[in-house]
């Protein structure tokens, strides 16, 4: 990696907190914040191993842990897709 992966790298580091190794030679970060609802979202960003956005997007759980949305910014906004429980 360049100097500038490696800048890019630490500022990703900081701002997201934690992160985790993909297996394509990549990482993915994320975040979550609270909800005044007893809600979750969680921000993720998917990188190569250059630092370079691959994917970006927003996922939002409900009150009881389930993950009930999904929301891809990057690199097509997608807008919200609700993810449909199977009820069987």
């Amino acid at each position: 990696m360049d100097e500038q992966g490696e800048v890019k790298r630490r500022i990703n580091e900081r701002k997201f907190g934690s992160w985790e190794e993909l297996p394509i030679s990549g990482r993915r970060y994320s975040y979550k914040v609270e909800g005044r609802q007893g809600w979750t979202a969680r921000y993720v960003k998917e990188v190569n191993q250059m630092e370079e956005t691959l994917r970006f997007y927003q996922e939002i759980y409900d009150d009881n842990g389930s993950l009930v949305e999904i929301h891809e910014k990057y690199p097509d906004d997608k807008g919200h897709k609700k993810i449909i429980e199977d009820k069987t």
